[in-house]
Order: structure tokens, then C-alpha cells, then sequence
């Protein structure tokens, strides 16, 4: 069993590896160390949710070939990235830029995030509230109000 567990990490660990292929590596360790580096922050657009360096897909392969063709031509990482962006649009980024065009995308967590802390506050502070006119009870609506929970349960 530990065997098979072992395997299934190694499998697993090692298959972004298997997603380039040999014959797309450049020769130059520090050109591929880039394309590297610039292929983890490109969204697969067919796979959507993987970076172009972990997806199998024919486009992914294409992607990859004109990342490494754009640095040997000599392009900086960033040409590289608006190029791709003006072929693809800003899908192909998996982190998305910080702009005007997309500040609803950036606001919307914390804005989800603080409208859930708003309804939590406002109905701790309505039970809080039932709780204590509740205290103020006379003994026979105490009664009562236990007979209705009573009988909604």
C-alpha cells in the first residue's frame, strides 16, 4: 500500500513535466528558464484552468512554441506576454492585470466577503435582541412561547 502511495505521488509531482515536450526545450537553460517562467502565468485556453506549461492541449503546445520563438527573437518577457494578450486578450493571463476594465473582478471577493460579514452581524444582533426581549417574559408567556417551540419541533 505505501508503495502504491509513493508511486501515486511521483506520478502525480511529476506531470507538469510531461506536459512540455522535448522537442519544444530550447537549447539556451537561461531562454528556457524564462519560457518557463512566462508559461506558468498563461492560461490554457482550452483547459482554462491550467497554466499552458501543465496542458496537453494542441493550442497549450502552440502557445508554448511561440513563447520560445518570441524569446529567441529577442524579445523581454513582458513583449512576449502583451504579444500573446493582443493574439489572445487577457483570458490567456492566468492572474488577471490590475486596471479599470477589471476592478469589478478584483472587488468582487472582498465585496462578497464583507456583505457576509454584514448578515452575520445583523443576525447575531436580531437573536441577540430576541433573547433579550425574550428575558422580559412574564412566567405564563415564557410558558406559552416554550409550548409553540415545542410543538414546531
Amino acid at each position: 500500500m505505501r508503495a502504491l502511495v509513493v508511486l501515486l505521488a511521483t506520478v502525480w509531482l511529476a506531470w507538469p513535466a510531461l506536459a512540455v515536450n522535448p522537442d519544444e526545450m530550447l537549447a539556451d537553460p537561461a531562454l528556457e528558464a524564462r519560457a518557463r517562467a512566462i508559461s506558468e502565468g498563461l492560461r490554457c485556453l482550452v483547459c482554462q484552468n491550467e497554466s499552458i506549461d501543465d496542458s496537453d492541449a494542441d493550442l497549450a503546445h502552440e502557445i508554448r512554441v511561440l513563447v520560445r520563438e518570441r524569446l529567441k527573437a529577442g524579445d523581454s518577457d513582458d513583449q512576449v506576454r502583451q504579444y500573446l494578450v493582443d493574439r489572445y486578450g487577457e483570458f490567456v493571463l492566468l492572474k488577471p492585470v490590475f486596471a479599470w476594465h477589471t476592478l469589478l473582478l478584483w472587488a468582487a471577493a472582498p465585496a462578497a466577503l464583507l456583505a457576509g460579514a454584514a448578515a452575520l452581524a445583523i443576525g447575531v444582533g436580531r437573536r441577540r435582541r430576541l433573547a433579550e426581549e425574550a428575558a422580559g417574559l412574564t412566567e405564563a408567556e415564557k410558558k406559552a412561547l416554550d409550548e409553540l417551540d415545542g410543538n414546531a419541533g
